[in-house]
């Protein structure tokens, strides 16, 4: 007998009690009750069933032999298969079964037993609720016992569905035989070899138990079986979680084993409330109380390690009948310190592997369940910030990863300002350049009725001076954040300077070719010598890349825009160009305008005359081809700010080459040698 069952007992006692000892319950009416025991055996269960149904004195099934029993009600039983091997009888005989023990998940499975009533609530319950508990602890790698029959394999079906869904495994899943008598230990040991390394695991720390009310006592039979000096099994530290169905109970041979290999065990139970009057009633109880109790007197010597005076033998100690309350004042103290001790509360890791930290992704194990994993660094660009992410992400799009890929780093805005070393660096050369060109031109107006400034269309150079002022200004329009005036403007007014600049500078090169030819005698090209012609170049040609610029302009014009791919960890503010193809149209024709030039230009560099511009302008032409065609793969290769800064670089060098090279050999002549600027100086190199 297992005494821990006795309090069923006693619990139906003060219930018929308390029924019939009010006159408001069942008045007239007087409860009375016979107990069987099943013994966890099916043909037991069947006999015992029909001798509730038809026995008196001697059993005869189908007959009632007894007038004085008038069976209203069975109770029971505590398992879930001794309650369907009762309800096969009593179904067929309409007598009402209530059942307080365990029950499957799936009403479908007693629809068809009508005269059974279930007082437990559905299994499906406490499954939610171990879900719950393995997730609050993080318990990700768990270990399954579970009894070896129908009510087992419906519980492992729903459970593993809800493990899978909340990302949990199984470690393993080890089915305990129902054993029906405590002597088969040779059975239990060969049973135990299979699953024992289960127990050793030491990445399992928490383990599911489901079974019914005498699991524990077969579990703990087994470990004891395997390890009899309790050296193994008291380093498991496992934390059990047991179904609502197990009782910890021992029998009476299992005593001295103890229960400390479940201590801290977790235990789901159901709600009730506690009776009222329940422990005065217990405290009546003797030995001798009730005659009829044949339960009392087994439940007596186990509870209590002692012989009824009957049965007393030399080397036992006498029961006494006060034995409750003495064993109640040496446990107590016991009792009270293995309440207090709850390992779980240490929460011990059950995990199949460590966790995977920030930084890192889960990688999948060939061949393992899911929860077994490889942790590998986030890819370039992405991040991880909790622990056991299956993927990493990308952050924001103004966001970057922090080195270890953790977090997300606001990414800072990046334009060429002129507060930076390089705006101010740029921002310099161009007003110097603008100042020197200002100069020149101030040279050129001072000096404007010498023969060296009249010599080669004096209102020519004029405009180029200007030009140049403009292009040296118009670099300033690339620095400081992008607006949309800004980047409407730069691209197009530096195109179209440029161009005019570039234009002067072809219709010099045309003026000093017409004039040499129209010195030949016979020569029609005397008619086009005027400052018609030149005009015309210079509007011609200013004007066919002011098309392409408001072409531009009014189908897809430039705007600022946010880059937050190009660069890791900067926004780049820049502007669009709108139209890539425009862009290098207004680009491609300033080329060609340069070609042009540099070709009439080499071509009338051997012509005499003292102020002939023309070698100066085929170096002029030949820097300027050579920068812009350094430009391309330049511009093309950076990003942000060097991307700016190459075209301004450029704008830089092209123009100051123009300047340079065109204007600094006259400015030597006025300046430093005047005596070569005169008339006479003129005729005699002529003459040479």
């Amino acid at each position: 007998m297992v005494t821990k069952f006795y309090q069923h007992i006693l619990a139906l006692a003060f219930a018929v009690k308390v029924i019939n000892e009010s006159p408001s319950i069942l008045p007239n009416i007087t409860l009375g009750f016979h107990i069987y025991d099943s013994y966890n055996d099916a043909r037991i269960t069947y006999r015992n069933t029909l001798n509730l149904l038809f026995k008196m004195h001697r059993f005869a099934p189908n007959y009632k032999c007894d007038s004085q029993k008038n069976l209203i009600a069975i109770i029971g039983g505590l398992s879930s298969d001794t309650s369907f091997h009762m309800a096969d009888t009593l179904s067929l005989y309409k007598i009402p079964q209530l059942t307080y023990g365990s029950f499957p998940q799936k009403e479908s499975d007693i629809d068809h037993l009508l005269s059974l009533y279930r007082m437990m609530p559905n299994e499906a319950h406490q499954y939610i609720a171990i879900i719950s508990l393995l997730q609050h602890f993080g318990w990700t790698w768990v270990g399954l016992f579970v009894t070896g029959d129908e009510g087992g394999e419906k519980f492992l079906q729903a459970l593993e569905q809800l493990l899978y869904q909340h990302g949990i495994c199984s470690a393993f899943t080890q089915r305990m035989e129902k054993a029906s008598h405590s002597d088969l230990f040779i059975e239990l040991y060969d049973i135990l070899e299979s699953y024992y390394v289960g127990l050793t695991n030491d990445k399992v720390n928490a383990c599911i138990v489901y079974g019914d009310s005498q699991t524990l006592t077969w579990l703990r039979c087994l470990i004891f079986l395997r390890d009899p000096d309790n050296k193994e099994s008291s380093t498991f530290r496992k934390v059990w979680i047991m179904t609502t169905q197990i009782d910890f109970v021992l029998l009476s041979y299992q005593k001295a084993w103890g229960l400390e290999l479940f201590q801290g065990a977790i235990s789901f139970t159901i709600h009730s409330k506690e009776l009222l009057k329940f422990h005065e009633f217990i405290q009546i109880i003797k030995p001798y109380w009730n005659p009829a109790d044949a339960f009392l007197k087994d439940f007596w010597e186990q509870a209590f390690d002692c012989k009824l005076p009957k049965l007393h033998m030399q080397d036992t100690e006498t029961c006494t009948g006060e034995e409750k309350s003495k064993h109640r004042a040496m446990t107590g103290d016991k009792r009270f310190e293995l309440q207090d001790l709850q390992p779980w509360q240490v929460t011990p890791l059950s995990l199949c592997n460590d966790h995977c930290h920030p930084g890192n992704q889960k990688k999948k194990k060939e061949g393992e369940k899911f929860c077994c994993y490889d942790c590998a660094p986030c890819p370039e660009g992405e991040i991880s910030n909790q622990d056991d992410m299956n993927d990493c992400f990308r952050c924001p799009k103004a966001q970057y990863p922090n080195k270890n890929k953790t977090a997300c780093i606001q990414k800072t805005m990046t334009f060429l300002s002129y507060k930076e070393l390089l705006g101010i660096s740029l921002a310099s050369i161009a007003l110097s350049f603008f100042l020197n060109t200002v100069l020149v031109l101030g040279i050129f107006i001072k000096y404007r009725e010498t023969p060296i400034v009249k010599a080669n269309n004096r209102d020519l150079t004029y405009s180029l001076l200007v030009s140049l002022l403009l292009c040296f200004l118009s670099s300033l329009l690339f620095l400081g954040e992008p607006s949309t005036v800004s980047c409407l403007l730069r691209q197009p007014m530096f195109g179209i300077i440029f161009s005019v600049a570039v234009s002067c500078v072809l219709a010099k090169t045309v003026t000093v070719v017409l004039a040499f030819m129209a010195t030949k005698p016979g020569s029609s090209m005397r008619k086009w010598m005027s400052k018609r012609l030149t005009n015309s170049i210079v509007f011609s040609c200013s004007l066919i890349q002011s098309t392409i610029c408001t072409v531009w302009l009014m189908t897809s014009p430039p705007f600022p825009e946010l880059d937050m791919h190009s660069l890791a960890e900067k926004i780049i503010v820049q502007c669009n160009e709108g139209s890539v193809t425009m862009f290098y149209c207004v680009l491609g024709y300033m080329f060609l305008l340069a070609i042009a030039s540099f070709v009439a230009a080499f071509a009338a560099r051997k012509l005499p005359d003292s102020f002939n511009e023309a070698k100066f302008i085929t170096f002029s032409m030949l820097l300027f081809c050579c920068v812009w065609l350094s430009f391309f793969p330049a511009y093309l290769s950076t990003r942000g700010k060097h991307m700016v800064a190459v075209e301004i670089f450029s704008i830089l060098s092209s123009s100051a080459g123009l300047l340079g090279c065109i204007f600094a050999p006259k400015c030597y002549v006025i300046i430093l040698r005047p005596e070569l600027n005169n008339r006479e100086q003129l005729i005699k190199k002529c003459t040479k």
